[in-house]
């Protein structure tokens, strides 16, 4: 896992597999956003699979699906809503953590 810091609060990722929730946890991360909808990519696990996971942990987690190279204004407003409620550093992930720091960025200009 290849964690780049946006913000001091905001990181981003490529997919995270349920196995490697524990590892989130221990470096500190109470939320988990999924930006990638389910089915994009072979051998993606689904949102439930990683919520339950995260579940397991202590970590909340977020589906935000984005669809890539269209991120919309109700996109924005949900990513909004979900860093507007977290504490802490929040860790987004899609197929390469692109177009979660794309949304990020969308979301201070907007």
């Amino acid at each position: 896992m290849s964690i780049r810091t946006i913000d001091p609060n905001f990181h981003v990722t490529g997919q995270i597999k349920p196995g490697a929730m524990q590892d989130v946890a221990r470096l500190g991360y109470k939320t988990v956003i999924c930006m990638r909808p389910d089915k994009e990519g072979f051998f993606q696990p689904t949102f439930a699979e990683l919520e339950m996971a995260a579940k397991a942990v202590g970590i909340k987690a977020h589906y935000i699906p984005v669809v890539p190279g269209a991120i919309t204004p109700a996109d924005l407003s949900a990513l909004k809503a979900v860093l507007s409620e977290t504490s802490g550093p929040v860790l987004a992930y899609c197929a390469s953590g692109n177009r979660c720091a794309s949304a990020f960025e969308m979301c201070k200009r907007a």
